[in-house]
């Protein structure tokens, strides 16, 4: 193989792996100069000239002219004159000699070991470049074509033809793919294995989600909403927390658009995944009841210390907060990175009456924030501190007390208004009963509840296992989200 057939096929390989001029250059000078030294032990007084483009080589030797006696013959950079002058008879001492050497007299072996170190050095390139690129990309959204479909993965062809893959971990349960299918997924993580970077995609994964709102909420894109957290089941349900930076937008609304139009195509993208989009706020209180969304929560009891979250709420509102398989009260807990107990309130109520009564009275905006902490009768309100509605709600205390006020005077004539009825509705929404049932969150096919081993008072009757009772309304309730509606 001559100089020029080696260089012409090294340069159609690199055009194909998209490496540009000067790094090929630089590939094929460093090349040849190791050939250089391998032979002459050194590269110094050597010249490489070479154009890619018509295959063209060029390796001179310079040298400077000795006397035949001289003590500096056997310097690399020197040439004894008798040895000049066979090159040229008109040459004298003191002069430099520029010598042709052609790639024939490295011979063919190293010719042959030049044309394959050329060809790995470019596939070291491409490597490097794939890691580097992909490594920047992390988080974020990449579009391929399905070329292979294993059991356990499925690879992926980018638009440069780079080889990603998506383990069966990191897709969607719902996903079916087939050879030739377009597919969206975020770059997971990079990993590098015995020098090859190996390129990890995911549908499973919260940033993916993420990622799909900022393309179709443009709000979020440009800053004015803020993604707190993101939670996923993947392919059953997720919960994502949003905040506004802007007082005149909706951060909910937002997300969700007009009739859904926001939401629905990441739901398709996401196989139909139950999506609650929950409004992020700084009151732990009314957090943790925004993320219990759809149930709505009685009281709740908060141990910084331990981490831990009683909830007390309505039997009616037990299967909901627990959701399908647990779902929901897993999510909820993530989401607020507190793990949650969910304790059922008893039913022997007092006579009492429908906040929704007090409608003419109390402004509607009023009895909303009233009824997003589970206070939706008036004896209930009666028993929750003022200080305790002002902290879990947006309610000012002059409204807590006009609220009292109406309230009180509605019961007025009331004979059971006494100290015991209102005692009793105190403990019952303070929740002082510890029939404690919580969803085992290692049962990942149905929620288990369980009551707890401290003393149970009359006040409250323990929760049972909602999913084992009542199998078929658990279920509906749990999906009663609608993947278009956001979480109130």
């Amino acid at each position: 193989m001559n100089s020029h057939e080696l260089i012409e096929s090294f340069s159609e390989f690199a055009r194909s792996k998209n490496i540009d001029r000067p790094t090929m250059m630089s590939i094929l000078d460093d090349v040849f100069r190791t050939m250089i030294r391998k032979k002459y032990d050194q590269d110094e007084n050597f010249d490489v000239i070479i154009n890619p483009d018509n295959g063209d080589l060029e390796i001179w030797r310079n040298r400077e002219i000795v006397d035949d006696n001289s003590e500096d013959i056997w310097d690399h950079d020197k040439i004894t004159l008798t040895d000049a002058q066979k090159i040229e008879p008109d040459f004298e001492v003191g002069e430099s000699v520029a010598e042709a050497v052609k790639l024939e007299d490295f011979g063919r072996r190293a010719v042959l070991m030049a044309r394959q170190t050329l060809i790995q050095r470019v596939k070291d390139l491409e490597r490097d470049n794939l890691y580097q690129k992909y490594k920047d990309q992390v988080g974020e959204i990449v579009t391929g074509e399905v070329y292979q479909v294993w059991s356990r993965e499925a690879l992926i062809m980018d638009k440069d033809d780079n080889e990603l893959v998506m383990p069966k971990g990191e897709q969607i349960p719902k996903d079916r793919f087939r050879k030739g299918d377009t597919v969206r997924a975020v770059v997971h993580r990079v990993e590098v294995i015995n020098g090859t970077p190996k390129i990890i995609l995911s549908r499973a994964a919260p940033a993916f989600l993420e990622r799909l709102f900022e393309l179709e909420v443009p709000e979020i894109y440009d800053g004015l909403i803020v993604i707190k957290n993101v939670v996923r089941e993947p392919g059953e349900r997720a919960k994502v927390a949003v905040e506004s930076y802007d007082e005149r937008i909706d951060p909910v609304g937002a997300c969700v658009g007009m009739k859904g139009s926001r939401i629905h195509p990441v739901v398709r993208e996401l196989e139909n995944e139950n999506i609650d989009i929950i409004n992020y706020t700084d009151n732990l209180e009314l957090y943790i009841a925004r993320a219990l969304s759809p149930a709505k929560v009685g009281s709740m009891k908060i141990n910084q210390e331990s981490g831990r979250v009683s909830v007390f709420m309505k039997p009616d509102q037990v299967s909901l907060a627990i959701g399908r398989g647990g779902a929901n009260i897993k999510l909820a807990s993530r989401l607020v990175g507190m793990e949650i107990d969910v304790f059922r309130e008893a039913i022997d109520y007092e006579e009492d009456i429908s906040l929704d009564e007090f409608q003419d009275e109390i402004e509607p905006w009023v009895l909303a924030e009233l009824k997003k902490i589970g206070l939706d009768t008036g004896r209930a309100v009666l028993a929750v501190k003022k200080d305790d509605i002002v902290r879990r709600t947006e309610l000012e205390e002059e409204m807590v007390d006009d609220v009292y006020r109406i309230i009180r005077q509605e019961f007025a004539d009331d004979e059971e208004l006494d100290e015991t009825s209102l005692e009793a509705a105190k403990k019952r929404v303070a929740g002082d009963s510890t029939a404690e049932a919580k969803a085992d969150s290692k049962d990942e096919e149905a929620a288990v509840t369980h009551a707890s081993e401290a003393e149970i008072t009359p006040e409250h009757t323990p929760l049972v296992a909602e999913m084992t009772e009542q199998p078929k309304a658990t279920t509906e309730d749990a999906g009663a989200s609608s993947p278009a509606e956001p979480a109130q």
